[in-house]
């Protein structure tokens, strides 16, 4: 069985010897609904995100190219960003109500406590960034 990958459309924007600046727009589910002009829930964002170069094709700006991302390294993701987050809410605010901390309290803490988890995560971007590797290539016609 194959390796399933996660594929995005990009343009590139800039081209270093080293990196390539890669424009993609990320759309929510709805984004490609007929109505989203009329509902106004739609949401679409550009991100720009640097790549290595893929090694065998030179690209310039302006080129279509594709993003690729094993499977398994979306699901790291989503699990790092809301799976764990949630757990540790979820244990701090089950721990704090039991030790009969107000509910005040137990609400501010549990906050402080996803905010330390994501101010770690923030510290740890870098060896992280290292675990998820994108591969690029020009995008066919």
């Amino acid at each position: 069985m194959g390796k399933s990958k996660i594929i995005h459309e990009g343009i590139v924007r800039e081209v270093f010897p080293d990196s390539v600046t890669v424009e993609m727009v990320c759309r929510s589910a709805c984004a490609g609904c007929h109505a989203k002009g009329v509902c106004g829930a739609s949401d679409e964002s550009v991100r720009l995100i640097n790549l290595p170069p893929p090694p065998f094709e030179l690209l310039n700006p302006g080129d279509r190219v594709q993003v690729e991302l094993k499977s398994s390294m979306g699901l790291k993701a989503v699990w790092l960003s809301y799976v764990i987050p949630l757990a540790v809410l979820m244990v701090l605010i089950l721990s704090l109500s039991s030790a009969g901390i107000g509910e005040l309290y137990v609400g501010l803490l549990s906050i402080a406590g996803v905010g330390v988890y994501y101010l770690v995560i923030y510290l740890l971007r870098g060896k992280l960034a290292k675990q998820f590797y994108f591969s690029l290539k020009k995008a066919r016609d």
